[in-house]
């Protein structure tokens, strides 16, 4: 190839590059018109939702949702129904677990910081169990009336896709959010069979498997799908109140297991608070932090009994 022929080829190579630079600028400039074109008329109709609000720490959830850790994170903030990506949580809980180290240093003594980091993180993960609890519980709260809807959908000879697209509009969250993901699985072709099994992998409880295996298999079999849905409508009714009652009954036995851990901690700084400097002097041995480390663990040890112990299924 001579001089000549090198020049021709990048001058074309040039201009081929050039071009599909301006083209796919050309294409992002237009995405983004779309985008906020979108954000505009959403904003003037009052239907704009949070979904669109700008993420943080892109790079970071991107490289979450790579490992296997992050995809479980994922799956658990799905549950709880936050609007929080993993990077966004990963971040959060890792500055909450370092002002708490830095706090039980300072207000404690050394050994108290890394001890203090531990609950901090353990406390994030428990607030993501409790939240999606509560999601799960207002979801059971709910199914007599989607059971009813759908009852009555499928009384009026409605499919069950539709009769769940409906229950998705008229019921609020977490059970119109949940059945909304349902919908928009069948419109994307997934099985009636996949569809609720996810949603029951989502928010799992008794009530629910009960539910999506009836709605299975009379999706499959046909039958009497409405007498059943009636049926199981009384039967979550009386389910309900009778968790309800439970609740009621053991919210004395549950405040206990909070308020034994509870006690030991305030008994630390009230300790030091009497003496300036006495945990330090009791944390300086080896002695001293082992008796530490076994105290905090016969206190957890004492949570998790009680809170077993006064567990109750339904």
């Amino acid at each position: 190839m001579d001089f000549q022929q090198l020049i021709t080829l990048t001058t074309g190579v040039t201009v081929l590059t050039l071009g599909l630079a301006v083209a796919g600028l050309h294409a992002y400039a237009a995405g983004r018109a779309q985008r906020q074109a979108l954000v505009e008329r959403l904003s003037a109709t009052g239907q704009l939702t949070d979904g669109l609000r700008a993420r943080r720490f892109g790079r970071l959830d991107r490289g979450l949702r790579r490992t296997k850790a992050g995809r479980k994170l994922e799956l658990r903030l799905a549950a709880t129904g936050l609007d929080v990506t993993p990077g966004e949580f990963f971040v959060y809980m890792l500055a909450a677990v370092t002002g708490l180290f830095l706090v039980g240093q300072a207000t404690l003594a050394p050994f108290f910081g890394p001890i203090a980091g531990l609950l901090g993180a353990w406390a994030a993960l428990q607030f993501l169990s409790w939240q999606r609890q509560k999601r799960i519980e207002r979801f059971i709260g709910q199914l007599p009336e989607l059971a009813r809807i759908l009852a009555n959908a499928t009384q009026a000879g409605l499919a069950l896709r539709t009769a769940i697209g409906m229950a998705a509009e008229e019921l609020e969250a977490p059970a119109g959010e949940e059945l909304g993901k349902v919908a928009n699985q069948l419109a994307l072709g997934a099985s009636m069979d996949d569809a609720l099994g996810e949603l029951a992998d989502r928010l799992p409880s008794r009530e629910l498997v009960v539910l999506v295996t009836t709605l299975v298999l009379s999706n499959k079999a046909g039958g009497q799908v409405v007498s059943a849905l009636r049926n199981l409508t009384e039967t979550l009714e009386e389910r309900k109140e009778t968790r309800r009652e439970i609740r009621t009954q053991l919210s004395q036995v549950t405040m206990t297991s909070y308020a034994v851990p509870a006690l030991g901690v305030g008994s630390l700084f009230l300790m030091n608070g009497v003496k300036d400097g006495a945990l330090d002097r009791m944390t300086g041995s080896p002695a001293g932090q082992a008796a530490v480390l076994v105290a905090f663990v016969l206190y957890a040890t004492g949570f998790v009994l009680i809170r077993r112990l006064s567990r109750i299924d339904v």
